[in-house]
């Protein structure tokens, strides 16, 4: 870690001394210090109204830190929903760091969520943060999972956690293959497409055709590849993914690869918990969702997952400027903070 980066704890450090004379942070400045770890969108009125949405991020390729809270102003300000945005936090600068699996602060909000969103990759979280997710998903809570979430969690250093079972490989009896396979349906098989060569063209599913959650969704193209996705176990298929050769939208599909699932909805139900429904799509970098009708599809899929009824064509214009980065290893952004997410009229 640079100096740099250990510059801002202190200064804050120092301020909050000269404020409180040294003599330890008040409750009030410890909550707001808490608050900077996360963003939250005050929903205002419409069909998501007292409806609460958490959206759990942390990738190191895909820039979920850049999506969930471009999703979240969506949500919020256009259809009503109160959203909150979480992040992997370096706990000692607290910037976002996409490649920290350990640290994602705020998941006890998952305690009054009515949906997890969630875009993770390999992330190993300690059990203290960990179980707000085991028992938001032992409640049978909806769950949508966005690309990497097929392979959320890696207990890589840890294999004995009691999360361990989570991993995207787990041999746990009754966990086989973890979160992504028991939640969602799949977990991380392969590159299907040619990764970085190949973008994904969206063909909807014939029997899916009078599913709401295709209201107004009928042109995706997104320069991710399509991922290898197995049988689906009581999935209902959405959206099947064409290569294309080629990263731009009018490339020509790659006859030679067959069609994959890359969106669908299923019933899950882990050890001990209650039954659910998920929505997973193996699309959703930053960059993809520059694609207005893939912001719908997840749009719509929010209001399928809390039961509200589907708009014919959502409005899912930008709240405020997106100019995401392409995905790759380590392109975050050095230095962000939560807060540097927050929308102007929100801000304290």
């Amino acid at each position: 870690m640079n100096k740099g980066k250990k510059i801002r704890p202190l200064l804050l450090l120092i301020a909050l001394c000269g404020f409180a004379g040294c003599s330890g942070t008040t409750a009030t400045q410890e909550q707001e210090s808490e608050a900077q770890q996360w963003v939250t969108y005050s929903g205002e009125e419409g069909p998501g109204k007292g409806k609460k949405i958490v959206f759990v991020s942390g990738d190191e390729e895909y820039r979920s830190e850049e999506a969930l809270p471009m999703l979240a102003q969506i949500l919020a300000k256009r259809f009503g929903f109160t959203c909150t945005v979480l992040f992997s936090v370096d706990s000692l600068t607290g910037e976002i760091d996409a490649n920290d699996p350990s640290n994602i602060p705020g998941l006890d909000h998952l305690e009054s969520a009515d949906l997890m969103v969630i875009f993770t990759r390999f992330r190993e979280l300690p059990p203290d943060q960990m179980s707000y997710i085991d028992a938001y998903l032992k409640a049978g809570k909806p769950v949508i999972g966005l690309r990497t979430a097929t392979h959320a969690f890696h207990y890589a250093k840890n294999p004995d956690d009691p999360y361990a079972k989570y991993d995207f490989q787990s041999a746990v009896p009754g966990w086989e293959q973890g979160f992504g396979k028991i939640v969602l349906g799949e977990t991380w098989v392969s590159h299907h497409g040619d990764h970085g060569k190949e973008g994904t063209r969206g063909l909807n599913s014939e029997a899916a055709a009078d599913n709401p959650i295709l209201n107004g969704v009928a042109d995706i193209w997104v320069p991710t590849d399509v991922y290898t996705v197995g049988p689906l176990e009581g999935a209902d298929v959405l959206v099947y993914g064409q290569s294309t050769s080629g990263m731009t939208a009018d490339a020509p599909v790659n006859e030679s690869k067959e069609a994959l699932p890359v969106a669908w909805t299923r019933s899950y139900a882990i050890e001990g918990g209650k039954e659910g429904k998920a929505f997973a799509t193996t699309m959703g970098a930053s960059i993809d969702l520059l694609n207005e009708d893939l912001r719908r599809l997840l749009v719509n899929a929010c209001f399928w997952a809390v039961d509200q009824p589907i708009p014919e064509k959502a409005d899912v214009a930008f709240v405020s400027s997106y100019e995401p980065t392409k995905f790759g290893f380590d392109s975050f952004k050095k230095g962000a903070l939560p807060a540097d997410f927050q929308l102007k009229e929100e801000q304290p």
